[in-house]
């Protein structure tokens, strides 16, 4: 391949769909992928008022084989996994040695020695590489789903009810973070209560063919399809991290304001544990915090954020929230500095526009079960 060639774009099971639908396409993580339909507003309030539904095929998804996945999961993350139950899911990061977050994924326990991970996009193959380099595959069966399986999030406070007649299972006695095997069409599926965007809703996940037909069928019902620029506004709104914004490699989840993952009393060695013990006991020198511009400028991405004259952090993300009516943004300061009503500002464009730090998230769901 030469520099001026690019791979194709990866196309998921339902990209025909998208096009039929008039999508506006991007690039994302290597796929091409709906970010629009039509607008990111109206699919942002589709979500907060009604329902949506995303076509996020293009996540990586894992199934770990043998009893004891998860005692081997164990030591690579910092949450508590003996904790879960089948039927249980808990939101957690692949840790390095410096305890930088590898990426951040979602371990779906279903018991019988049978763990299904989802993974992100832009980060599979490496997530791939990690696990397969510290489990042992002597005694767990490593299973790459992602080519086979079709991922759809619907999402929002009308969700069950739209698509409860497609499923066999009463999805009111899923709780948040509840999953369970169904079937959809007379076909096998995975259904969890997760989701990124803050609303209640469930992420399902079919067989290709069936994942085009339940996209039909909820479209007409009036589920209205969304993309990735609504499910950005949404999960910062949440105040969710976007792996590659907030977290990276060489972001620790005490920095990134998620301590709740980490469950240092209560399981044993992991990897990274050492530096989150030792910044347990310091401090970090960085925290993610919530900011609200003063007026209508937007702070974006690695914009500067400027204390006392100079500059000591780093704007994440940004946007314009649908919902509040409010430019919102993340940014990492000192946490000297990060207390609740601490003004700062954000260099945009040259230009000095104060922010001040508020409280996370920014928008809280009245719905979320």
């Amino acid at each position: 391949m030469t520099a001026l060639e690019s791979p194709t774009p990866q196309r998921t099971p339902l990209y025909d769909r998208a096009i039929a639908l008039n999508a506006r396409m991007t690039a994302f993580s290597g796929w091409e992928m709906p970010v629009q339909f039509s607008g990111i507003t109206p699919e942002h309030e589709a979500i907060r008022d009604r329902v949506g539904m995303f076509d996020i095929s293009h996540m990586g998804k894992f199934s770990l084989q043998g009893e004891n996945a998860i005692e081997q999961l164990q030591s690579l993350v910092p949450s508590d996994l003996s904790r879960l139950k089948p039927g249980q899911a808990q939101y957690t990061v692949l840790l390095n040695a410096q305890a930088g977050i590898i990426d951040d994924i979602i371990v779906y326990q279903e018991g019988a020695g049978t763990v299904t991970i989802i993974v992100n996009a832009g980060t599979k193959d490496k997530d791939k590489d990690w696990l397969l380099a510290h489990l042992d595959l002597s005694t767990v069966t490593f299973e790459d789903l992602s080519a086979k399986q079709a991922l759809i999030a619907v999402q929002g406070p009308e969700t069950v009810r739209h698509l409860q007649p497609f499923v066999d299972i009463d999805l009111s006695q899923l709780t948040n973070f509840g999953h369970s095997a169904a079937l959809i069409f007379k076909n096998p599926a995975f259904i969890a209560r997760t989701g990124y965007t803050g609303e209640d809703g469930f992420e399902i996940m079919v067989d290709p063919e069936i994942s085009v037909k339940l996209w039909d069928e909820l479209l007409a019902a009036g589920v209205v399809p969304c993309g990735l620029g609504a499910r950005d506004t949404l999960r910062l709104e949440a105040a969710m991290c976007l792996y590659g914004q907030e977290i990276d490699d060489t972001t620790t989840p005490l920095e990134a304001g998620l301590g709740w993952l980490v469950h240092l009393d209560t399981k044993g060695n992991f990897i990274g544990r050492d530096v989150l013990e030792r910044q347990k006991s310091e401090g970090v020198s960085r925290k993610l915090v919530g900011l609200n511009m003063q007026g209508r400028f937007i702070a974006r991405h690695d914009y500067p954020v400027i204390i006392d004259g100079k500059p000591a952090g780093i704007v994440t993300s940004g946007t314009m929230s649908p919902t509040l009516g409010q430019a919102i943004a993340l940014a990492y300061i000192p946490p000297e500095s990060a207390k609740l009503g601490q003004v700062v500002e954000v260099e945009i464009r040259g230009k000095l526009h104060p922010a001040t730090v508020v409280k996370k998230p920014f928008y809280r769901s009245s719905n979320r079960v």
